[in-house]
């Protein structure tokens, strides 16, 4: 049998915790940088969208490297490694409409989720201005949402969390599903909790099926795209208000597309995927 090139680790709470402290590691060197710079240099841009752009990259990767060198390495004699490979067309025609039947879904969930009120009113106002930070520079807002988290939380979340749930043992909907849950709460707020949860049920689904890692990456940054595209056109990420359609049009839309395309997918479409 031939040895597969890519480190079968397993993802468990020592393997969390290593996350967490490539997190930490990462927001204190971020901290420390923009401190140095307001007081050294004495430029404050700490909130600048670059900046933030920046500090993201830092820690995500932080944490794939703290994983990399202290689970995998050690524990594999491997480094960590992906397949990304690029799969047939046909596949594409059928996870893309997936995925935006799931899309449709989350928008009518997260519409139901108060913002206003004590609490929601004032964490949704906070919310906004934090998006409003990156709308004023849209290169970097396309940067960051479209390619680099994609790339990282893809890799995160579905390559190290829930790859390594499955190898350990756990069954595979239980993987993708707290790997998914686990990508919600990253999000730090209930709206995009919701969505980014369902979503990631999708892209978990998906790379569980076709072992390739670019095929999630790609997806998520469609769904980024779209995101980004409806913010500029109705400042508030809803394909409801862009189509002029009440938000149960959209949800009755978004069953039948995931729902033909999820058959399609998973009990029509017979080609094996296999990880060597």
């Amino acid at each position: 049998m031939e040895q597969s090139r890519y480190p079968k680790y397993i993802f468990d709470w020592i393997g969390g915790l290593i996350l967490f402290a490539g997190y930490i590691a990462g927001s204190i060197a971020i901290g420390f940088l923009g401190l140095g710079g307001k007081f050294i240099f004495k430029l404050d841009f700490m909130q600048k969208p670059w900046f933030l752009m920046f500090s993201n990259a830092v820690v995500f990767c932080l944490m794939i490297a703290a994983f990399d060198f202290l689970i995998v390495r050690p524990k594999t004699g491997k480094k960590l490694n992906f397949n990304f490979s690029p799969t047939n067309f046909y596949t594409y025609l059928l996870i893309f409409p997936l995925m935006l039947g799931m899309m449709f879904i989350g928008e009518f969930v997260t519409s139901q989720i108060p913002t206003t009120g004590p609490f929601f009113g004032d964490f949704y106002e906070f919310f906004e201005n934090l998006m409003a930070n990156l709308v004023d520079d849209p290169v970097v807002m396309i940067l960051t949402a479209v390619i680099m988290a994609p790339i990282f939380e893809e890799i995160i979340f579905r390559g190290i969390i829930q790859k390594g749930l499955v190898n350990k043992g756990v069954k595979p909907w239980k993987a993708i599903l707290l790997s998914s849950i686990l990508f919600g709460l990253i999000h730090g707020n209930p709206w995009q909790f919701a969505g980014a949860t369902l979503l990631g049920c999708v892209l978990g689904l998906v790379y569980y099926k076709t072992k390739s890692l670019l095929l999630p990456m790609l997806l998520h940054g469609f769904n980024n795209l779209c995101s980004s595209v409806l913010i500029f056109y109705t400042e508030k990420e809803s394909f409801a208000e862009a189509f002029q359609v009440s938000e149960y049009m959209v949800l009755a839309v978004g069953i039948v597309l995931f729902s033909v395309f999820y058959y399609l997918f998973m009990k029509k479409y017979k080609v094996h995927y296999s990880e060597v």
